[in-house]
């Protein structure tokens, strides 16, 4: 699978290893047949057509059946925030370049951040990459200024008279928090487009992001929670819960400043049925929620992670930093990780948490992990998802839009476990609102459906004959 064709479909369900791969058809008035084959394999011949409601046949059963694994997990990349804002929009978010003012080290920061870029696969660094570089480059001036205090029985060594480093370690701090100004600034202000955009499509959109959400959390109280994570920074995820009724499980305890605890005391939401005591059942829509990189809502206040109200679409969140008592613009105090290219980063509070949450949740017996949107850039990710595969019994399922530098690719070439990799990838395949309408299942617990479609069968019924034709049970057996 080299060499990937952005206007392609590639596709792997099922128990069968091989990939197959969808072009456009060459007959754009074919709408009801989008697609053929590219090559002779199990679904036909070469250039055969492939039909929307073919491809819902092949995708739609075998990710139910994935979803009522008895752990699931939605690991959310970029793909989604994209996805969003280029449906209420039809603007993509923009780029995060450099800051190219940066008053000292300029030249040894952006050299540094452009390897480390080039060591990830990308050709060209951008301001997460600046920003862990700024944080390298402090930590290690801390340590050559360390003795400039005096110490009375060991008077220290003076350090070379050529440069002032304890000025530039100063400055670099400030610098280190006018980058995550503008960091944060890149975050709400993709957060004011999608509020502030056309309320019809808005409204269109955010159904989506619901129906998207609930196809996974829609499970049985007595199954494992579903568990979703999210390397992104805005709060998308938590409004998507808000308005479709999802209650989100998190580390964070309290009501006017939540504050994150370490204890992992599997809370959850239990209910009372009337008439019945001391029998509390478990709640319907729930889901627990991790997100491994922090939140533009995250600060540090003496010594705690605590989470500030910040309204979705917020133009700045510097009012609400100085609201919980931090100096204007100091940004330092804002629980934003940029995502790393080595993982010793995330052995720092509160990310070791998250990541240990992640590893414990999808390296388990019986699980499946959905990743979409996730490219696939973080090796600290990508190694938990290597173990994971090393049990039989789990499954990943990758949906992605594109795959430009071929890292998704990769990780699956690398894993050497096809057999437990599900594929969806292409820009019909991984969109947002194809997938809603057409491949993710129902939404919803419909019992009434699963008994209905169980009546049927014993009553000699299949999927092609009698009820079905009249479009009764279309989507059921």
């Amino acid at each position: 699978m080299k060499n990937l064709s952005m206007d392609n479909q590639y596709i792997k369900v099922g128990s069968s290893p091989e990939v197959i791969e969808l072009q456009p058809n060459s007959d754009k008035q074919d709408i009801f047949y989008p697609f053929t084959l590219s090559k002779s394999s199990t679904w036909g011949e070469q250039g055969s057509e492939i039909s929307v409601e073919k491809l819902r046949q092949y995708i739609e059963p075998w990710l139910a059946a994935l979803f009522q694994s008895e752990h699931l997990n939605l690991l959310i990349g970029s793909g989604l925030s994209t996805s969003i804002q280029m449906a209420a929009t039809d603007s993509p978010p923009k780029g995060m370049g450099w800051v190219d003012d940066l008053t000292v080290c300029q030249q040894e920061i952006n050299e540094y951040a452009t390897k480390a870029a080039n060591g990830a696969g990308r050709s060209n660094g951008n301001i997460e990459d600046q920003i862990r570089a700024i944080n390298e480059l402090i930590k290690g001036l801390e340590i050559l200024t360390v003795l400039e205090t005096p110490v009375p029985e060991a008077p220290p060594e003076p350090h070379p008279p050529y440069r002032n480093l304890k000025a530039e370690l100063n400055a670099l701090k400030s610098e280190l928090s006018r980058c995550l100004g503008e960091f944060s600034k890149s975050i709400s202000n993709g957060e004011y487009l999608i509020k502030s955009a056309d309320p019809t499509r808005k409204e269109e959109t955010f159904n989506y992001l619901v129906s998207f959400l609930m196809s996974f959390a829609s499970r049985t109280a007595t199954r494992d929670r579903l568990h979703i994570f999210t390397t992104n920074y805005d709060r998308l995820i938590e409004v998507g819960a808000e308005l479709s009724g999802l209650r989100l499980v998190d580390r964070f305890v309290g009501s006017i400043a939540p504050v994150f605890r370490s204890s992992r005391l599997e809370v959850d939401y239990h209910y009372n049925p009337p008439g019945i005591r001391g029998e509390p059942r478990y709640l319907e829509g729930v889901a627990r929620f991790t997100k491994l990189h922090g939140s533009l809502d995250w600060h540090e206040k003496d010594g705690a992670i605590r989470r500030f109200g910040l309204p979705f679409g917020a133009r700045s969140v510097e009012p609400f930093l100085e609201a919980e008592g931090h100096s204007s613009s100091s940004y330092e105090q804002l629980m934003i990780y940029p995502n790393s290219v080595k993982d010793r980063e995330t052995a720092e509070y509160p990310y070791v948490e998250l990541f240990r949450d992640l590893a414990a949740a999808v390296s388990r017996p019986n699980s499946t992990l959905v990743t979409y949107g996730y490219s696939f850039g973080d090796e600290h990710i990508n190694r938990v998802i290597e173990d994971m595969l090393t049990v039989p019994s789990t499954h990943l399922v990758i949906i992605a839009f594109n795959d430009p530098l071929q890292r998704v690719v990769d990780f699956i070439d690398k894993s050497g476990r096809k057999a437990q990799i599900t594929l969806l990838l292409g820009d019909h395949l991984g969109d947002l609102k194809t997938l809603v309408d057409n491949y993710l299942p129902k939404p919803a617990i419909d019992k009434a459906s699963i008994k209905m479609a169980e009546l049927l069968k014993q009553r000699g019924f299949t999927p092609s004959e009698g009820l079905d034709k009249e479009g009764l049970t279309g989507g059921l057996m």
